[in-house]
């Protein structure tokens, strides 16, 4: 069966493959006055020490999620978290915001996608489900687009704006955001890993400042 969750309306559609963790956060100022700590950016690394292991098992079960739908996600349509290693190990990786380097630090290392966007720019209701074929939209500041067929997505009123590969632009963070919607996309092929990823990710986001509240019922 599918899931209603409460505080935001966010219905989950039934999938057989997706064990969904979100939760709200909210900052006690806007992103734009706030910076994160140096023990947060710390764990921008792959040598940090974190909590979990990113191996091929969740690799595979994270990619398998992604491909249920008919989605491919290869090259540029890869998982959100796969990009992050290649990123960090580039040094390309720099602090964002609080909200978006938290994202990264536990997607880095949990190796599961999360997305984060801001819930006063996302429209309501809320829902979580496969787009259908021709469903896209951009995702950066030039305009760029991701063809979403096939991909599990958050939708609000106005469509897709949320996914394991690339958040949509127009509900990302910015300098006045205070609070925000985190998704974790977890896999039932990763029994109990979602769960714990949130209950870290929360840990990390209220260091630094923040409050946390779960979504879900």
């Amino acid at each position: 069966m599918g899931r209603r969750y409460n505080k935001h309306m966010l219905t989950v559609d039934p999938h057989p493959l997706l064990d969904l963790r979100a939760f709200e956060t909210i900052f006690p100022r806007p992103l734009g006055e706030m910076s994160s700590s140096p023990e947060l950016l710390g764990l921008l690394s792959l040598t940090a020490s974190a909590p979990f292991q990113n191996d091929e098992t969740v690799r595979e079960a994270v990619r398998n999620l992604l491909r249920h739908g008919g989605f491919k996600p290869a090259g540029r349509s890869k998982p959100a978290s796969e990009y992050l290693v290649k990123a960090v190990a580039e040094a390309r990786l720099g602090s964002i915001n609080v909200a978006v380097d938290a994202c990264n630090v536990v997607s880095l290392h949990s190796g599961l996608p999360i997305s984060v966007v801001d819930l006063d720019r996302a429209r309501p209701p809320l829902r979580v489900g496969v787009a259908a074929a021709g469903a896209s939209y951009v995702f950066n500041a030039s305009g760029q687009t991701i063809d979403l067929a096939g991909m599990v997505c958050l939708f609000d009123a106005e469509g897709p704006c949320g996914c394991a590969v690339k958040d949509a632009q127009r509900t990302k963070t910015g300098p006045e955001t205070r609070r925000t919607l985190s998704l974790i996309w977890g896999s039932t092929a990763l029994p109990g890993r979602a769960t714990e990823v949130e209950t870290w990710y929360r840990a990390l986001l209220e260091t630094e400042g923040a409050s946390t509240k779960s979504v879900g019922a």
